[in-house]
């Protein structure tokens, strides 16, 4: 019992202490994180003070602190985690463009993790199929329509996400879109977007909560 009691301890006092995390680079199938300022190399799957390394790619990386998944980027800002969870009361999102220039960035739909590329072109937020069946959304009740890809047209099925957070910051009852089709990431689109103020500074994107 001392021994579970002391191991507890101590994994309380990682989270506890894990404040913030950049990423610094990667090799391979490992990334540099810099967890408090310390430079730590991790590898895939492993968690060190609480924060486990998800996926690495060139300029990239998803971790995972306390079921909540992030995306981290090659020179970004600095990913706040916090000694515990956040009530979701925030007003600001700040995002840094990947390669490509494109805004990608983790965060959750009715508290399922999922991976989000901002797209202002999208008239709702939009995914695929599958992302719908594994949060768990009642999607093929849902409104029919059609929508537009670089195929031709698809038959969609449109939802209310009745939580969409990224961050601190949540909006409720967004409108959303199924298609039957598979894709990389959900597209945040304007259903979500224009409950924003939005700036853009070079690489840097800000989403402030309309008032």
């Amino acid at each position: 019992m001392r021994i579970l009691f002391a191991l507890a301890m101590a994994l309380g006092c990682a989270l506890a202490m894990a404040q913030s995390v950049t990423l610094g680079g990667s090799m391979g199938d490992k990334a540099l994180l810099v967890i408090n300022g310390t430079p730590r190399m991790v590898a895939l799957g492993a968690t060190v003070q609480g924060v486990k390394l998800v996926s690495v790619g060139a300029s990239e990386a998803a971790i995972e602190v306390q079921g909540r998944r992030m995306t981290l980027q090659m020179g970004g800002a600095p990913a706040s985690l916090g000694g515990a969870a956040s009530d979701g009361n925030g007003s600001a999102i700040v995002l840094t463009a990947g390669s490509g220039g494109h805004f990608i960035t983790g965060g959750s739909i009715n508290g399922k993790a999922v991976q989000f590329l901002v797209d202002t072109g999208a008239t709702t937020v939009a995914m695929g199929q599958s992302d719908a069946e594994r949060i768990g959304l009642d999607y093929k009740n849902g409104r029919r329509g059609m929508a537009q890809t670089a195929n031709g047209g698809v038959p969609t099925r449109g939802v209310i996400l009745s939580v969409v957070r990224i961050g601190d910051v949540q909006v409720y009852n967004v409108e959303a879109v199924v298609l039957p089709v598979q894709m990389d990431a959900i597209l945040l689109g304007n259903s979500f977007l224009t409950r924003f103020q939005m700036k853009r500074e070079n690489d840097r994107l800000t989403l402030e909560l309309r008032p």
